[in-house]
Parts: structure tokens; C-alpha cells; sequence
């Protein structure tokens, strides 16, 4: 089936021109593409590479070397035949990849055997000189999000097991999608990608309605549809192509380069490389527009495309930029005109307006004004206060779930810790273990060479230890008596730092919440912490304490997601005083419902304060069996602090 035109696209002028641009300039870095489900993410994506030039490769090379400028390093090298041209590639990343199939795999048989080095290049060759997509790249694991990025921004793919290496160019255009609602990549990770674009389906019934008519069309003879497109997308392709070869010829002045820094500046970002790719952009929009110098014009598409996902400090930022402040900063920044004859000089005249003052309402830490709800003060929202680094909480043991930075677990990465039994025959060889097995059998097999005789039942492999993500469930206390508004702002505060922390280790989140007569599952469990934050934000409080329903509804969601997800192990934070005023047995209730997590490891987070306690909250994680830690022993800060005090006073 003939892929869909790019240019029958409807709408999405942004992401078109993202694309267009990292087309024309790969040095940009590529895109990364937010936005819902159905919006033509992938459909655009996929239609970029019937727009690229062809390429021509030498002859037999697997990783596409360029003729006229061989990789020297290449394991194919060196290259001696013609050249060959094809058109440019679009390689797909799946989600599930493994790391050998992505960066590519060493046979260790024939490297013991042989003494041969037997590289069979992965995707990362494939994309070489051409489109590297990965679908949900949020949902990729970590380790093979930072592979990507580093050879997309080196140039160069590097393979290195038992101390054999090999390296071979790999410069590709890399392109990412991904639902924000599944939750989001970690800021170092936005950062490496050159441009983002958000995109959303329109809400104009006219152009959904056109939406429709041409899928269908589409849909029903696809040859038919695309050739209707033919002569644009030709058309559009030869205008890249024009633009490429004009990318070289563009001049970028110091006064450009000034404007693009105080962009940057302005805007606060981290490092230079918002500076570096909004530069690029640039060159690229100017070449695009038929200019051989960059204008004003240029450095405001750039900034609208490679800043808003840099500006983020957490994930609970909402991406997006400032229109009022980049044009201030372009105005600040644009060079002085010569005066005129009337002219007084740049001292004279009205002085630039003051900045205006920023957003109202809002207070320091990013809090929301409290608003009181309920006849009698019986319901109110409070916001959280500002968050903080918080203590890493584990879960007991050694599991071996999906890869994160919380617990330990074996993973197929991380450090050696020991050898697989025979009997199991996962993750990469171990070479001295693999050599033990055989080294005692080479006189019985007739060994003459200086390789190993190998035998399948010869290979070992290596046991490694790493870190896991965990499913970190809240039940948190929204009853009257945490609705004291200083204590409920730090409790959200509290909880928000372990939100954060949550988001920074991969860990999947879910919020019960219990209060008046019952308990609610206010965030099943996701990866997306932004909704759990939000769920948070807007979480009220009031009422009775029923601790019994919060802490069985709690077991309810683990023993479901046990069935789900069964890798994953879960870290249960009980937020609560440890009162229990919801009907007359309600202690006892509570101490049964405590039983049925047994075996889960929790942490009781003790929100009673004042002079007078009573210690319920300690008595509720010693049924849970739990780790009880006051409030104001989140912070990671109180932690060491503790631990000095106590030191100090032992010496």
C-alpha cells in the first residue's frame, strides 16, 4: 500500500514545517511530536521520507557510506565498487526493541572460535543518511532513549561487549511522537531532541469533515488517492532539495546571533544548546524562504519550534512559550537603526515601557489561592506548597521488573553480579565464564588451532543487576482533620515531591484518596504523573476519616494491578495521622484491613503535629509492617541532616 501524501495532510502547518526544517538541516536534531491520539502524528511522519532526496551508497556497504566520503571506520571498508542510489530510507524503532537490535550485535562464538570480530549492524545503520521514528518514544525505555540521542548528536554509533568494540556513522534525522497522557519524557531527554511541536485535532467541522473525505478516499484506493497528490508532493520535494543545497550560502550576522542569545537568555533556558539549535532553525527557515541571510522573521519561527520544551524545570510545568516575551526579547535585542539627520540620538524621546507585572492570583511556590467550599467549612481545596528533592523509599528484595532507577532487580544492563545456571539462556554471554566452560574440554574435542572449540552447552550468561520502576501508590488522608490549611499544603507539598521523585525514576503512580463516608481511586495507575499532580492539586478535604475503606480500597487496586502488570512491584505511601472516625469500630477495621497488605512494603507518612501526639500513625505502620516517617522527614535534606546530628553528637 502506497503511503499516505505528506501533502494531503489537512492542516498541521507546524508540524509540517518542523519536519520540512530538520529535512532540510539534519543538524538540527530532529522533532519530537506531542500531542492526542489521531492527530496524524505518524501518517506525516511516515510521508516525510518519500520527500527526501536519494542517496548514493557504495556498493555492499551495510551502513550506507557516502562514495564520495567513506566512513574510514566503517566495518564494511574499505569500499572499492561503484556507486549505488536508492532512495532515502525511513527506519521504524519499536517500542519493545531489544538494545542488540537497535545498536547491533557481536557474535561471541565466532569471536572465541575464530578470533573474528562478527558485527551484524542494528537500526541504528539502517537509519544512517536518512529517518529514524520512534512511535511513543516516551514509552521507550531510557537506556535506549539516551543510545538514540547520543549517536544522533555524535554522529557515530559505538558497540562494545567483553572488550571487543566496534564504531560505524550513524547521522540520521531522528523523529519522535508521543501522547503527553501517557506520560512524559524526563527533561534531559526533551532537551536532545531539536524541535517540538504540539499538535491537536482541529475544532472546525469543516476541516474534520474534509479530514474524513480524504482518509476515505484514501482508504478505498490508495494508488488512486496518492497519485492525486503526486505533482505536490514532487513539487515540495524539489523544494527541499533547493533548500539544501541553498543551507550552506546562508549568512547568519552578529546582530542575528545577538537576538537568538537574548532570546535564549530571556526565555532562561539551560546550557547552549537552545542557543546552537535555534540557530540552525534559523539558517534552515532562511533557506526554506529562498534567503541567503537570516532575518528577525527567522530567529521568531526558530524560538516558537526549539524552545517551549526547554524552558520546563519539572514535568508539572506546562510546555508552550510566551508570545508577549519573545517578541520583547526580539525588540530588545534588534539592531540599532542609523539615526536621521532630526534624529536626537538614542537619549532622546519616551523611554520603553516598564514589563508588565507577571500572571495574577498566583503565589510564591506556584500555589493556588484556597477557596473554601461547603456550608460551615466543611469541604475546602488548599493548593501544595513548593516541592522538594525527597528521600528515596525502596521496595524490599531483588525483583525484575521494567527497567527504572528506584529498587534493584536483574536487569539485562547494569553491572555483573554473578553467572546464569546453564540452564538459562538470557541476556548477553559472559566471555571468561563461557571460556571456563570450554577451556577444560579442547584436548577431547581435538583442538589444533588457536581458537576455542566451542559447544552450545559452552555459553554462559552474565547476571546483572540494575534498578527497576516500581508502582508507587498513594492513599492519602483528605478527612477534616488534615484540613488545616498550613498542614494540608505541606502534606500536598510532601506528596508532590514524591511525585517528582516518582517521575525522575520511571515509576508508575495511581491516587486513592479517602474522606467522609468512603474511599475513591482518584488516578488509576499510569505513568503520567502530571495527572496525579493535578489530581492532587484539586483534592479536597473534610469530613470523617475512614481509614478502613482507604487502606481496602488500597489493597483492591494492588491485587488488580498484580494481575496486569505482575513485574512490577508496587511501594504502598499511607499519608495519613492515623485516626479512624468512621463508624464505631473503625480501629478494628483498620487494623483488618492493614492485614491484607501484608507483605507489601509501605511506608506510613505521619502528617500529626502539635505538642500533644498519639502516636497512631506509628501504631498503623506497625500492622502494615512499614517504614514510618513524620512529615518533615521526607525532605532527603532532613535525612542528612539527621544523620550529621547524630554523628556529631557521637563524636
Amino acid at each position: 500500500m502506497r503511503p499516505y501524501p505528506f501533502t494531503a495532510v489537512v492542516g498541521m502547518q507546524e508540524l509540517r514545517l518542523a519536519l520540512v526544517l530538520s529535512a532540510i538541516s539534519p543538524a538540527i536534531g530532529g522533532v519530537l511530536v506531542r500531542g492526542e491520539k489521531g492527530t496524524a502524528k505518524s501518517t506525516m511522519v511516515r510521508a516525510l521520507a518519500g520527500l527526501l532526496p536519494p542517496v548514493d551508497v557504495a556498493e555492499g556497504c551495510r551502513f550506507s557510506c557516502d562514495p564520495a566520503a567513506p566512513d574510514p571506520q566503517c566495518p564494511d571498508g574499505p569500499h572499492a565498487g561503484p556507486a549505488i542510489r536508492r532512495p532515502a530510507r525511513l527506519v521504524e524503532l519499536p517500542v519493545g526493541a531489544a538494545e542488540d537490535r537497535v545498536v547491533g550485535s557481536l557474535n561471541l562464538e565466532r569471536a572465541l572460535a575464530e578470533g573474528v570480530t562478527d558485527y551484524q549492524p542494528g537500526l541504528l545503520a539502517a537509519a544512517h543518511r536518512g529517518l529514524l521514528y520512534v512511535d511513543e518514544v516516551n514509552l521507550l525505555h531510557d537506556h535506549l532513549v539516551d543510545t538514540l540521542l547520543d549517536a544522533a548528536a555524535m554522529g557515530r554509533a559505538t558497540v562494545e561487549r567483553e572488550g571487543v568494540s566496534v564504531s560505524h556513522a550513524a547521522r540520521f534525522v531522528l523523529i519522535g511522537t508521543m501522547n503527553p497522557e501517557e506520560g512524559e519524557l524526563r527533561p534531559q531527554l526533551l532537551d536532545r531532541f531539536g524541535l517540538t511541536v504540539e499538535v491537536a485535532s482541529s475544532r472546525d467541522p469543516e476541516e474534520r469533515a474534509e479530514v474524513i473525505r480524504r482518509r476515505l478516499a484514501y482508504e478505498a484506493d490508495p494508488g488512486t488517492f496518492a497519485g492525486r497528490y503526486a505533482d505536490d508532493d514532487a513539487s515540495l520535494a524539489r523544494e527541499i532539495q533547493a533548500a539544501q543545497e541553498l543551507l550552506p550560502s546562508v549568512t547568519l550576522s552578529d546582530d542575528a546571533l545577538r537576538q537568538i542569545a537574548e532570546v535564549c537568555a530571556s526565555f532562561e533556558v539551560d546550557g547552549m544548546r537552545a542557543d546552537i539549535v535555534t540557530a540552525r532553525t534559523a539558517v534552515a527557515h532562511a533557506a526554506w524562504s529562498g534567503r541567503d541571510k537570516v532575518s528577525t522573521e527567522d530567529i521568531r519561527v526558530a524560538a516558537r519550534l526549539a524552545l517551549p520544551h526547554r524552558r520546563r524545570r519539572n514535568p508539572f510545568d506546562a510546555p508552550g512559550i510566551d508570545e508577549d516575551q519573545l517578541e520583547q526579547a526580539l525588540q530588545d535585542a534588534e539592531p540599532p537603526e542609523d539615526p536621521g539627520p532630526d534624529d536626537d540620538g538614542p537619549g532622546s524621546g519616551s523611554q520603553a515601557p516598564e514589563p508588565e507585572a507577571g500572571p495574577q492570583g498566583e503565589t510564591e511556590g506556584g500555589q493556588q489561592p484556597e477557596t473554601g467550599g461547603g456550608a460551615g467549612g466543611q469541604q475546602q481545596t488548599t493548593g501544595a506548597g513548593k516541592p522538594y528533592r525527597a528521600r528515596l523509599f525502596q521496595v524490599a528484595g531483588v525483583g525484575e521488573g521494567e527497567r527504572g532507577r528506584r529498587s534493584r532487580a536483574v536487569t539485562d544492563s547494569g553491572r555483573t553480579v554473578g553467572v546464569r545456571p546453564p540452564s538459562v539462556r538470557e541476556g548477553r554471554p559472559h566471555l571468561v565464564a563461557t571460556m571456563r566452560a570450554a577451556a577444560p574440554h579442547q584436548r577431547s574435542r581435538g583442538r589444533t588451532g588457536a581458537g576455542l572449540v566451542l559447544r552450545k552447552g559452552d555459553l554462559r550468561y552474565a547476571l546483572r543487576e540494575g534498578n527497576e520502576g516500581n508502582l508507587v501508590l498513594f492513599c492519602v488522608d483528605a478527612s477534616g482533620s488534615m484540613g488545616a490549611r498550613a498542614r494540608m499544603r505541606e502534606v500536598k507539598a510532601a506528596v508532590l515531591s514524591l511525585l517528582l521523585d516518582a517521575y525522575q525514576r520511571r515509576d508508575k503512580v495511581g491516587l486513592v484518596t479517602f474522606r467522609a463516608n468512603g474511599a475513591d481511586l482518584a488516578l488509576p495507575p499510569t505513568i503520567s504523573v502530571e495527572d496525579a499532580a493535578a489530581r492532587l492539586e484539586a483534592l479536597p478535604t473534610g469530613g470523617r476519616t475512614p481509614l478502613a475503606e482507604g487502606l481496602l480500597e488500597a489493597a483492591r487496586v494492588l491485587r488488580v494491578e498484580s494481575v496486569r502488570d505482575p513485574r512490577r512491584r508496587p511501594l504502598l505511601v499511607v499519608v495519613t495521622d492515623g485516626r479512624a472516625t468512621s463508624g464505631a469500630d473503625a480501629v478494628r477495621r483498620a487494623q483488618a484491613a492493614a492485614g491484607l497488605l501484608a507483605g507489601v512494603t509501605a511506608v506510613v507518612m505521619d502528617c500529626e503535629t502539635g505538642r500533644m501526639r498519639l502516636g497512631l500513625a506509628a501504631e498503623l505502620a506497625e500492622h502494615l509492617g512499614a517504614e514510618h516517617v513524620p512529615l518533615g522527614e521526607v525532605a532527603a535534606d532532613s535525612l542528612t541532616s539527621a544523620v550529621k546530628s547524630r554523628l556529631g553528637r557521637a563524636a
